[in-house]
């Protein structure tokens, strides 16, 4: 039994380009993002992988990403399922600022604070914590299930609900976590055990 589970970041969105905090709302891919959504679907054809069923979130960038995936493994008539417990973390009142300029105003520190500490949240929106406790649920519940089932399932969402899934699968700690990057674009493979514990992890990079 293959228990398989991939993870996928959505590519470059017009909004990473511009630098602005999206949280909730919903750009679209840029010509790079659909540039590296085509490239995580060509890397995972060509290590023979294909996916009972997938599932993304309720916004347009991981969406159009894992319809560009499915266009290049052929499986265009795959399963999805979306669920806004799969959308990045609400960056609330920082939603839509330039990075540089949400620095200016409320200083370097306190932006990095906001950014990559596990639970403090920006004015009117979610941290990591906040964002897991909607995450790990929906993985336990629906995705966790569909893998040890025996089922190749593909997630494509965001940098944060991602970082909530690592938590578990690679067994991060709150102290950890805030270091963790995820390139856009570029596949997470794991093989789980029958306990769902990771047996395997494999980075599908360029």
């Amino acid at each position: 039994m293959s228990r398989l589970l991939v993870l996928v970041r959505h590519g470059q969105s017009e909004w990473n380009l511009k630098n602005l905090f999206t949280g909730w709302k919903d750009p679209d891919l840029t010509e790079a993002g659909v540039a590296e959504a085509r490239a995580a679907g060509k890397r995972l054809k060509e290590q023979g992988i294909a996916f009972d069923r997938a599932f993304t979130s309720d916004l347009l960038r991981a969406q159009h990403t894992l319809a560009l995936i499915q266009e290049e493994l052929g499986q265009a008539d795959l399963p999805v399922t979306r669920d806004l417990a799969l959308n990045e973390r609400d960056y609330g009142d920082l939603s839509g600022l330039n990075k540089d300029d949400a620095r200016a105003r409320w200083g370097e520190e306190q932006v990095h604070v906001w950014r990559r500490s596990y639970d403090v949240p920006p004015p009117g929106g979610e941290s990591l914590k906040d964002t897991a406790a909607r995450v790990l649920p929906y993985y336990i519940r629906n995705i966790l299930p569909a893998v040890l089932r025996g089922e190749n399932v593909l997630v494509a969402a965001h940098g944060n609900s991602l970082r909530a899934l690592l938590m578990v699968l690679d067994r991060l700690t709150p102290e950890t976590i805030p270091t963790v990057e995820l390139a856009t674009g570029v596949p997470l493979v794991y093989h789980l055990k029958a306990d769902s514990t990771v047996e395997s992890k494999a980075v599908l990079g360029a």
